[in-house]
């Protein structure tokens, strides 16, 4: 089967039965990109979205997977290498600026000079820096160590302006890697007044490798961990169990949560199966409905949520509160 990139009538159905009573009425993405397609190097399965997603654009699509909710966010581009991350910048910054109550990240090169990466923040009014393995030079950047791409200049400059960093980690293991612990752990007790969100809970496509690690973050004040695009539900109840519901805030990961399929922990390593993976007609006895890769997420976190017996309360705050608490949005 082909990549779509469409709403359907299956769609609308599954968020009524499942997640209409889930989702709270406000909401907070903590993880999500507004982009031209050029901006992206090899824009692959995203090429059947919009060309240009502007913050309208997202405010319009984001209805599939949360319709009827009021949604601000935290905002990066789509630059994720040397030639278009600053025009990325550009973009996402006259985007944000039509909405107080969003906010957007930088994305840094790990060769950009560190007092350029401060003035950027001021000028862009942005709150925090995005950094992406893409960088790393090496000729496969997914076994890059942090340092690679988010260099320790960069996390000064965060700490001394009170910024966020968005750190997609990678290697095989994730948070299960010593070496990716060790440094996370590093830059958090050294520049305590940079504030850490681990990706896509903390990288846990396969929920084991957050499971593994996770206690070694509960002592770190300054360590959050977002949901996007993360099909399973162990790693969020980790998260939730070791180091308290505040610090889980949900995001989307737009347009990613756009595409259908899910991804699945297999073995020590993750798989995405998406339309094209394989023939779903030749699949059991009848042709898999493949849902929105958002509303898949939103079912793994409604599932977190219930294991653990968390009250509405704490679900709203990791759809709103925890997000506007951490930028200070009130």
């Amino acid at each position: 089967m082909a990549l779509t990139w469409e709403l359907r009538d299956y769609d609308q159905e599954f968020f009524h039965k499942e997640l209409e009573t889930f989702v709270p009425d406000q909401i907070f993405d903590a993880h999500a990109h507004l982009y031209e397609l050029s901006h992206w190097k090899t824009p692959n399965n995203l090429g059947r979205g919009p060309q240009k997603a502007t913050l309208d654009v997202f405010l319009e699509e984001i209805q599939w997977i949360t319709p009827g909710r009021e949604t601000h966010g935290l905002f990066f581009g789509g630059g994720l290498y040397e030639a278009t991350y600053k025009s990325s910048n550009e973009f996402l910054a006259a985007q944000i600026a039509k909405d107080s109550r969003s906010r957007g990240q930088l994305i840094v090169s790990p060769r950009q000079d560190a007092e350029e990466v401060r003035q950027e923040v001021h000028r862009l009014s942005m709150v925090g820096l995005k950094v992406y393995h893409h960088f790393a030079g090496r000729p496969s950047t997914l076994d890059a160590e942090i340092e690679e791409y988010l260099v320790e200049e960069h996390v000064r400059i965060a700490h001394e302006e009170g910024l966020t960093i968005t750190l997609h980690m990678v290697k095989d293991r994730a948070l299960g890697d010593p070496k990716n612990l060790a440094k996370i752990c590093y830059y958090c007790e050294k520049y305590p007044n940079m504030r850490l969100i681990l990706a896509h809970a903390a990288r846990g496509f396969n929920p084991h490798h957050t499971i593994e690690n996770i206690h070694s973050l509960k002592g770190l004040s300054n360590v959050w961990f977002d949901t996007s695009a993360v099909t399973e539900a162990g790693a969020f109840e980790a998260i939730v169990e070791t180091c308290g519901h505040e610090r889980l805030l949900w995001g989307s990961d737009y347009p990613i949560c756009h595409l259908r399929g899910r991804c699945i922990g297999i073995g020590d390593q993750f798989l995405w199966l998406y339309e094209d993976s394989v023939d779903w007609k030749c699949i059991g006895n009848a042709e898999i409905q493949l849902y929105l890769v958002g509303m898949e997420s939103l079912r793994a976190l409604k599932m977190a949520t219930r294991n653990l017996h968390l009250s509405d309360t704490q679900i709203e705050d990791i759809f709103w509160k925890n997000g506007v608490g951490l930028f200070g949005l009130g």
